[in-house]
């Protein structure tokens, strides 16, 4: 999966349309193996990021689940220390 999507459930604040709708493109860009698609190929790859944003939409804001919401800040913190570690090992 691409490292650059981001988990968007069961965080607080929820996700918005816009994190969703680049989580969407990020991943149509992945299936499709090109970051900007030809102009015979504009059509489809946009129209494959309105399915897919619709369906992350849909599918995010249906979750339930019992865990408590997430705060992006300490998430962010999280993440921020885990790349530390990770470079530190490559350096």
């Amino acid at each position: 999966m691409c490292r650059s999507i981001k988990t968007l459930a069961n965080f607080e604040p929820p996700a918005t349309d816009d994190e969703i709708h680049a989580a969407a493109v990020q991943f149509v860009r992945k299936l499709s193996g090109t970051s900007h698609p030809s102009r015979s190929n504009e059509i489809v790859f946009d129209r494959a990021v309105d399915e897919v944003t619709a369906a992350a939409a849909r599918l995010i804001r249906e979750l339930q689940t019992s865990a408590p919401a997430r705060d992006r800040e300490t998430e962010a913190r999280k993440a921020q220390a885990r790349a530390r570690e990770r470079y530190a090992r490559i350096a």
